[in-house]
């Protein structure tokens, strides 16, 4: 059953997994105003018909609604639960198709970002560079760019500072998330970080891009089938202390059409935030690192995208460069 915009029903046409087209209830005060509670009601009438005659109970999922939505439903007798963890952890594990899709995701991605490194010269702007990756994206039938992630020179750090009229200059460093939802899609998400113009990389330069390089692979050697959460955290790659209050906020995480499920955290937030699982065949996983100094000064993003087979073995999916001049 999909529930579609009235008189968009013909946007599902050719679906094999759509049964049936509704126009859907628009739950939203920007849709109904001082209605809001008379359209909510009439909602959970339609759907506690539609499980009655669907042969449901009295249980229901909800991966997303307004709080008076589930409200309704439970004073019509039903036991209201959280989608999320179910569809998390379906999610989590790709099946072949899934990879092809990726594969393909990334691979256009790879290549937006080769346009993009061509066209970083002295004075270009953050955000004309970026234009370039988004540019391909969309032309070659990837979905949207999911954040703009990319900043120069001392805006590198912090991270996480998107895009901005600031012009580039030569000899800075340039850092890129790539945060592509791609190809019938699919994520495609890896980092990497440039150095400007024809200058030689200054030690400082190089100095943060090794560590940076150091903590995706070293994490990466720790990746396998059967590794518990916690114990993938035990073993991960020390960050030096002058850069662990400006870490990254994740050592991995999953992905699949988006940043998913699972979430594994530093040692140091452990205690806090961290949880405990198992890596398993099937997972995509994004490897990460940032390395900035607390005192400032500029900083290094790196992140590359693996999938964990079903034969055990962990192959690198994300096949993009590294910038020699900063590893020499």
């Amino acid at each position: 059953m999909l529930f579609e915009y009235a008189g968009c029903d013909f946007l599902a046409d050719g679906l094999d997994t759509v049964d049936e087209v509704r126009p859907a209830t628009a739950i939203s005060y920007y849709f109904c105003d001082d209605m809001l509670g008379r359209v909510t009601e009439r909602w959970a009438d339609e759907i506690d018909e539609l499980v009655k005659q669907s042969g449901g109970g009295k249980r229901i999922a909800i991966e997303s609604a307004t709080s008076a939505a589930a409200f309704a439903l439970q004073a019509r007798g039903y036991q209201i639960s959280d989608a999320q963890e179910p569809l998390e952890r379906a999610r989590s594990i790709k099946v072949p198709n899934e990879i092809k899709m990726i594969r393909s995701s990334l691979r256009a991605a790879e290549e937006g970002v080769r346009r993009l490194e061509a066209a970083l010269v002295p004075g270009i702007s953050e955000n004309e560079l970026w234009s370039y990756l988004h540019k391909h994206i969309i032309e070659t039938d990837g979905d949207y760019v999911e954040t703009r992630l990319i900043s120069s020179g001392p805006r590198t750090n912090p991270w996480f500072q998107e895009s901005s009229p600031r012009k580039i200059q030569a000899g800075e460093l340039v850092g890129l998330d790539t945060d592509v939802v791609g190809r019938f899609g699919y994520y495609a998400d890896f980092s990497r970080t440039f150095l400007c113009g024809d200058l030689p990389a200054t030690t400082a330069q190089k100095t943060l891009y090794k560590l940076a390089y150091e903590q995706v692979h070293s994490n990466m050697e720790n990746v396998r089938a059967g590794t518990t959460f916690q114990e993938f955290i035990a073993k991960a790659w020390k960050i030096p202390g002058p850069y662990q209050a400006r870490r990254y906020f994740a050592l991995a995480h999953g992905v699949g059409m988006t940043g998913e499920y699972p979430y594994i955290v530093h040692r140091e937030d452990n205690e806090a935030k961290g949880y405990d699982g198992v890596i398993e065949p099937g997972m995509t996983l994004c490897i990460e690192s940032y390395i900035g100094h607390e005192a400032g000064g500029e900083g290094v993003k790196l992140e590359e995208q693996v999938y964990v087979r079903d034969d055990g073995r962990v192959e690198l999916l994300s096949d993009y460069p590294f910038e020699k001049r900063l590893l020499a």
